[in-house]
């Protein structure tokens, strides 16, 4: 699709609702613009497509998956080559289930053996998470599906996410924080990002223009779709004005509305509109145009991810008494 000639037919309306998602896991369509839905699933270490009616929580039943060995074990491996190939195993079987941009690998660096996702966190190292996810992206992105990397940045707690504000200073968020996330957009060539929960410096990732623009989009050159975490909108427009193109999931439309008004006010420009649009049709064409992989059995995988098992097992030696 030509994307530039698509944003110009497309009315204010039209693009405002293209940033929010029609449903839990798939943005919205505009059939007679030609524009796709998009459908995303978790998760890092297994496709987890829900049957039925979706819930962001995953707790309704989802479409058998294999359980691939998490990032936590995977890390211990130190092994590039391994990821790559968990990768594309993963980007096969989300193909194989119609699913377009698998919610993953997570890469937040582990601060507190409190946190509740530490098991899908590589790394307490900035390096080696950020090797190894961008080999999962290299591999996911082999297959007809885009990776979308989580949860960026300094996600490392569960309580209080929501509302917890992670404080530093330059230096720590550039040495600890955010090279893995710089890894995975130059190295791994990442089509989506996923913001977390959490303020930095007191500004939510979404609409913190320093981390999110400054640094994500102009200093490293990430020109994908950056996306909120399921629930992790706090103010639309500004986040728009900051980079972001994609709150999830959709809403009853209000945020759609604060969009256009904002537009109509002057305090959001119509090319911040076109540019938050036209990352989303960008993919939507590129998942389109990629030719379908051949399926795999679901032995296969449950071989694999038993291999996968075997390669991250660690044992210390005892040498010399």
């Amino acid at each position: 699709m030509n994307t530039q000639e698509i944003i110009k037919k497309l009315n204010l309306e039209q693009k405002c609702a293209l940033l929010s998602g029609a449903t839990t896991f798939g943005t919205r369509a505009l059939p007679k613009n030609n524009i796709p839905s998009i459908t995303l699933s978790d998760g890092p270490n297994g496709v987890r497509k829900q049957a039925g009616a979706a819930d962001h929580l995953g707790l309704n039943p989802s479409v058998p998956a294999t359980c691939f060995p998490t990032a936590a074990t995977v890390a211990c491996s130190w092994d590039p080559a391994l990821g790559e190939a968990i990768g594309e195993a993963l980007g096969e079987e989300a193909a194989a289930q119609e699913v377009a941009v698998l919610l993953g690998p997570g890469l937040n660096i582990k601060r507190s053996p409190l946190c509740g996702r530490n098991f899908e966190y590589f790394s307490e190292d900035p390096y080696l998470a950020g090797q190894l996810a961008a080999s999962f992206v290299r591999g996911i992105q082999s297959a007809p599906v885009s990776a979308c990397v989580k949860h960026f940045a300094a996600n490392s707690q569960e309580n209080r996410r929501k509302a917890i504000n992670a404080i530093m200073d330059e230096r720590t968020l550039r040495e600890i924080y955010l090279p893995a996330f710089e890894a995975v957009v130059r190295l791994g060539d990442v089509d989506a990002v996923m913001t977390s929960y959490n303020k930095i410096n007191g500004e939510y990732p979404a609409q913190n223009k320093h981390v999110s623009s400054d640094i994500l989009r102009d200093e490293w050159g990430f020109d994908g779709v950056l996306l909120t975490d399921w629930g992790a909108m706090d103010k639309i427009v500004p986040s728009i004005k900051a980079g972001l193109n994609l709150q999830m999931p959709g809403d009853d439309g209000s945020s759609a509305a604060k969009i256009a008004a904002a537009v109509n006010a002057g305090e959001l420009t119509e090319d911040e509109l076109n540019r938050a649009a036209s990352a989303l049709l960008r993919l939507a064409d590129k998942l389109s145009a990629v030719a379908p992989v051949k399926p795999v059995t679901p032995q296969e995988c449950h071989d694999f991810a038993a291999e996968v098992a075997r390669n991250s097992i660690v044992l210390l030696k005892n040498q010399g008494g």
